[in-house]
């Protein structure tokens, strides 16, 4: 009764094994946050508005009073007015699972290209994920980011750049 079988192409029943939730949690996790930071951080004039809108499927008011605080602040339009393209280099980030909502940490490297100068920066960001229903293709993992906050964000001299490579 607690198991469940399928019967492959040959005939052969076969039984599956049932597999919890939990097991995927982690992996989820860390894909969800992977694809935030790439959505809200990777941006150049021609995709800046698409991603952000990715982005904002993934997190909850905290993500988006820090896009509009960012928007006040004129970044998006520096963005444009100086063609500079942000690129995500590497995205590192540690869940803790074991209790909801689950706390973050994330490290994202970025480099940010304005023209013959590009500069690497390393910012540090946290938070706390919390399930809720998936949305195909919007919220995929079935998770939202609250409590989201950019920590620390320096930027990384030349001769730091081998630790980011």
């Amino acid at each position: 009764m607690d198991k469940a079988f399928v019967v492959n192409s040959e005939g052969h029943v076969i039984p599956l094994r049932l597999v919890s939730q939990n097991e995927n949690l982690e992996v989820e996790a860390l894909s969800h946050l992977e694809l935030f930071h790439t959505y809200f951080y990777n941006i150049d004039a021609s995709n800046y508005e698409r991603n952000l809108e990715k982005a904002l499927w993934l997190g909850n008011s905290s993500v988006d009073a820090l896009y509009r605080q960012k928007k006040a602040d004129g970044v998006y339009n520096r963005l444009l007015q100086y063609s500079l393209v942000q690129k995500v280099i590497r995205i590192d980030s540690k869940v803790d699972v074991q209790k909801e909502p689950y706390g973050f940490k994330t490290t994202t490297i970025f480099e940010v290209n304005r023209g013959s100068i590009t500069d690497t920066y390393e910012l540090k960001t946290s938070g706390k994920l919390i399930h809720v229903d998936r949305n195909f293709p919007k919220n995929p993992h079935g998770l939202l980011i609250t409590d989201f906050f950019e920590n620390s964000l320096r930027k990384i001299e030349n001769n730091d750049k081998t630790e980011v490579n």
